[in-house]
């Protein structure tokens, strides 16, 4: 990885400064508030997650922020900068207990700071939409932005927060109109993403891939962003019959950014689907080791289960439970999760059906909410709700392939 990309990504946001007057007793205020409010604690990372020098930067840009709100605790942006760095660490170490709890309340905090100035504002309020987005909280997320596009609405980020906001509550005529916003100010790797799952959720397959093809040329190699859209045009291509284009994606992704966990995992699941179980275990070890990533477990209790290895299956689920109870408890919305965890790996539709019914009253246009209650439903042997969420599923014309089995059933 070149050396200072990633801090060029965190600071891309942070283009101007705040400043504001205040008395000596507005001073005194803020310098007790600076000894009781405890900054956020920046965990170490895995050793295959140290980059090249990219750790040891955004370790010293930590502390600098944190010297700047030890001098003063009204300063806006090195509490945006501490949000920033929150969100990324989330990303690439898997620590979402510790880091999105810490990313709302440094921005939180940000925000309170008076007399802040209109760009701060919106910077502020754009970063918290991206961490509601992350907590899977899309009515608050889709208010954060909206908030935020009135200050400044020649923002891509901000189009970028809509789009993410609209697709997940199932407005996909507003979700695309966001979309056509935020390439028309900034055709970058974050616009072009978009585009693609748009083009996917209509059913425009190979558009999808133009798009995410067209991400990746945006992007830096090896770049934990790259990576991710590398990763996504894999999921693309195995999604849709072409598990051997999504290896080689996987594996481009590995090659340009080492030890990536989320690549690492993707191939052993296609060990898996060839059969080769034991190397398929041996890699997905090496992905859980690096990142606390609950998916990663599942795969591993569902391999344990294709051994018939019943005890080993429950044990790790066990830890997959407890994983998923952790996210509840900082936040995280996890309804989908338990929802696919109770269908596909417990087996067990009736108890899918609860989480899945939660997931839908909050966000009941979701085309991906109505598919996998469809499913749930077809498991149940329901026919007349599991026509009702086809159809609900079925009305963007996506060619997703759960969706196409459904309908012939």
């Amino acid at each position: 990885m070149k050396n200072n990309l990633f801090l060029l990504f965190i600071f891309a946001v942070l283009f101007s400064a705040c400043q504001s007057e205040s008395t000596a007793e507005t001073q005194a205020a803020d310098s007790a508030s600076t000894e009781t409010y405890e900054i956020p604690e920046l965990l170490d990372r895995h050793a295959d997650l140290r980059q090249g020098t990219e750790w040891d930067q955004i370790q010293r840009l930590y502390v600098a922020q944190q010297q700047e709100l030890r001098k003063d605790a009204q300063n806006a942006e090195a509490y945006l900068t501490l949000t920033q760095i929150c969100i990324n660490e989330a990303r690439i170490t898997g620590e979402h207990g510790h880091y999105y709890p810490a990313a709302l309340d440094l921005v939180e905090q940000g925000l309170a700071v008076p007399g802040l100035n209109d760009d701060m504002r919106f910077r502020l309020l754009s970063t918290k939409a991206s961490v509601q987005l992350s907590q899977h909280s899309f009515n608050e997320a889709l208010a954060t932005a909206q908030e935020a596009v009135k200050i400044n609405p020649y923002n891509a980020q901000i189009y970028g927060a809509l789009v993410d906001a609209y697709v997940e509550l199932g407005d996909y005529d507003k979700a695309v109109e966001m979309a056509d916003q935020m390439v028309n100010i900034r055709p970058d790797l974050r616009s072009y993403s978009r585009v693609s799952y748009l083009r996917e959720i209509h059913g425009d397959v190979a558009g999808a891939i133009e798009a995410m093809e067209l991400a990746i040329s945006a992007g830096f190699p090896g770049q934990e962003a790259t990576s991710w859209a590398r990763l996504t045009l894999g999921e693309l291509y195995e999604t849709y019959g072409q598990p051997d284009k999504a290896k080689l994606q996987y594996q481009m992704a590995l090659a340009e950014r080492e030890d990536y966990p989320f690549a690492i995992a993707k191939l052993a699941n296609l060990k898996m689907e060839e059969g080769d179980l034991a190397a398929a275990e041996t890699e997905l070890h090496r992905a859980a080791a690096i990142i606390p990533e609950f998916s990663f477990y599942v795969d591993l209790a569902r391999l344990h289960q294709k051994r018939g290895e019943t005890e080993k299956a429950d044990e790790i689920l066990a830890e997959v439970q407890l994983m998923l109870e952790d996210d509840v408890q900082s936040g995280h919305q996890m309804d989908m999760e338990y929802a696919f965890l109770y269908l596909d790996v417990y087996k067990n539709p009736k108890e899918a059906l609860v989480y899945a019914s939660k997931e839908y009253e909050r966000r009941p246009n979701n085309i991906d909410v109505n598919r996998l209650l469809a499913k749930i439903y077809q498991e149940l042997g329901e026919s007349e709700p599991m026509q009702h969420h086809l159809k609900l599923a079925a009305r963007t014309q996506s060619k997703h392939p759960d969706l196409l089995a459904l309908a012939e059933k």
